[in-house]
């Protein structure tokens, strides 16, 4: 098990006294508090601390205990030895909801944790209610470590955690393939780890372009990049067949005119700038290659073609969600705007 990493505890928590691990290398204790709204995350760490201990010791003993639908002494029961003395390790869900019962008992279990158990306390942050439990675990009692999962909500957070995938795993991807790996889903983190791990287990060596575009090159999120790809770059012809393309293999105008949107709006940040890609990336919460691709993007635009360009994607976007009768002609125009660098409303 790799070595476990201190971090800062995750935004909006009370600061932490105790060990901070990363949900990629856990390490059992008494008490683990897994706290944070990301559910995939979370269900990393609390598997690899179930096949950790259970690499130590295969008669581990697995419990699970709902602590907003508890009974009364369900906790120290399943915690204590049992007459083989086996390890145990109780994972406690819904502790954000938790009973009065649970709380009253977890709180004194803290003061004297049983011998060979690991409790693994679930908290997705989405309530205060368990509170004065986290507090207690966070300033030390019962000898525990906090597992932070906050919410993978920025594009440059989904990078990092499908470089992560690979890195893992000792794989290497192309950066241009991991990026357009994360595009392909950029709204479902759970359909990006099953994706990851799709090309993990299948592709024997590394992975490039050319297989994640086999893999998943259909995802309407790809071809919706392709197409603003393309017509940002002024590749008029193939903007349109690439466009056509997706429209007949069943995309929905919304999402070609969501990524479309995107990329100017990117491309209108970094405009005009002259900090370095780090230092520009680290003001706006951007990765490096994000702003190197907006700054190749740039290329060729005027300030006043990217104003008009964004006029017409704001317009595009309200067409296509019911402003207008013929969607697909609405992200047509967009395109030739884009691509043509036309006068809007051309």
């Amino acid at each position: 098990m790799p070595p476990s990493t201190r971090r800062p505890a995750a935004r909006g928590t009370a600061k932490s006294a105790i060990r901070q691990l990363s949900w990629r290398s856990p390490e059992p204790a008494p008490i683990v508090l897994v706290a944070g709204a990301e559910e995939v995350c979370a269900e990393r760490a609390i598997a690899g601390l179930r096949d950790y201990l259970k690499a130590e010791d295969p008669s581990l003993e697995v419990s699970d205990v709902r602590a907003d639908d508890y009974a009364a002494g369900t906790l120290l029961g399943m915690a204590s030895p049992s007459l083989f003395g086996e390890p145990r390790l109780v994972r406690v869900a819904g502790v954000e909801k938790c009973s009065d019962a649970f709380l009253i008992e977890a709180l004194a279990y803290l003061e004297n944790p049983q011998d060979g158990a690991t409790v693994v306390l679930r908290h997705t942050g989405a309530s205060v209610r368990g509170k004065k439990l986290l507090d207690a675990i966070r300033a030390g009692t019962g000898g525990g470590v906090e597992i932070a999962v906050p919410a993978i909500k920025r594009d440059s957070d989904r990078f990092d955690f499908a470089a992560g995938e690979f890195s893992s795993a000792g794989k290497r991807i192309a950066p241009s393939a991991l990026r357009t790996l994360v595009s392909a889903f950029a709204d479902d983190l759970t359909e990006l780890a099953a994706a990851c791990q799709q090309l993990i287990s299948d592709v024997p060596g590394d992975i490039g372009d050319q297989v994640v575009e086999r893999y998943y090159g259909g995802r309407v999120e790809t071809t919706a990049f392709a197409v603003a790809d393309t017509a940002i770059a002024g590749r008029y012809g193939e903007a349109l067949l690439t466009l056509r393309h997706a429209l007949s293999s069943g995309a929905d105008p919304v999402p070609l005119v969501a990524a479309i949107a995107s990329k100017l709006r990117t491309m209108a940040r970094v405009a005009g700038t002259r900090e370095s890609s780090s230092a520009l990336a680290a003001r706006l919460g951007m990765k490096d290659w994000q702003v190197d691709r907006a700054k190749r993007d740039l290329v060729g635009w005027t300030e006043s073609a990217l104003a008009t360009a964004i006029q017409a994607a704001a317009r595009a976007d309200a067409e296509v969600k019911g402003a207008s009768r013929d969607p697909v002609f609405a992200v047509e125009r967009l395109v030739t705007v884009i691509a043509t660098r036309a006068p809007y409303g051309s």
